[in-house]
């Protein structure tokens, strides 16, 4: 999943970037409302941490322009842990959730999972698809004949997608924008690789190629 961090306190970036990365998410930063709002357009992020406090732009007034615009990307909001007003505001004008500062970084990746959940129309940490359950807490799968994987980071990232989004088809653009971050190499090679490595985890037959278009999970009904 895509994640985009608006933060002007480095300090705070540097120290979340890595464990946000080591809690599935590829992870963007703009350290202004101006850029912040801008990427929150552009990159079409599965979820948005929004940190009231910036300069150039309030990120108050940046959650209200893209609310206004149609964007819905789900937001939770940092704020001073004794602002009330921030959290009231920000729940007003969109918010799906609200963090105060300090925080401790369980509690963060906790709210993300369930803003995530409750976005995707989710009950709990697990997805299933055709008989494969991923587990998405521990970053685990179980294929269908019962084996357990363990996932690499990427191949994570890509499943848990493909099943947030099992009856849409995904060309290797889309599927790149949601599992890499900006500065990383990609090309519609190593995309067909990590493919590849589900399909012979899960069968060849739980990814489909729908020539010209992209992948799709082969049809079925969730668990």
């Amino acid at each position: 999943m895509k994640l985009l961090l608006i933060e002007d306190d480095r300090q705070l970036t540097d120290a979340l970037q890595p464990l946000l990365r080591d809690a599935g998410y590829a992870v963007e930063i703009a350290d202004n409302g101006i850029d912040g709002e801008f990427l929150g357009n552009e990159l079409a992020p599965d979820l948005i941490v929004l940190d009231l406090g910036l300069p150039g732009k309030p990120g108050l007034d940046v959650l209200r322009s893209w609310r206004a615009a149609g964007n819905r990307t789900p937001v939770l909001v940092l704020t001073a842990r004794d602002a009330w007003h921030e959290r009231v505001d920000g729940l007003k004008a969109g918010a799906d959730d609200y963090l105060g500062k300090p925080f401790h970084t369980a509690e963060l990746l906790a709210r993300l999972e369930a803003v995530g959940r409750r976005h995707g129309g989710q009950a709990s940490n697990e997805l299933s698809w055709r008989g494969v359950k991923l587990d998405t807490e521990r970053q685990q799968a179980t294929s269908a004949d019962g084996r357990v994987i363990d996932l690499t980071a990427i191949e994570f990232r890509l499943l848990r997608y493909l099943m947030q989004h099992p009856r849409e088809v995904h060309s290797k653009t889309r599927l790149s924008d949601h599992v890499y971050e900006e500065e990383q190499q990609r090309d519609s090679n190593v995309m067909e690789v990590y493919i590849n490595r589900l399909r012979q985890h899960f069968g060849k037959d739980f990814i489909l190629t729908r020539r010209g278009q992209g992948y799709q999970l082969a049809p079925g009904e969730t668990e």
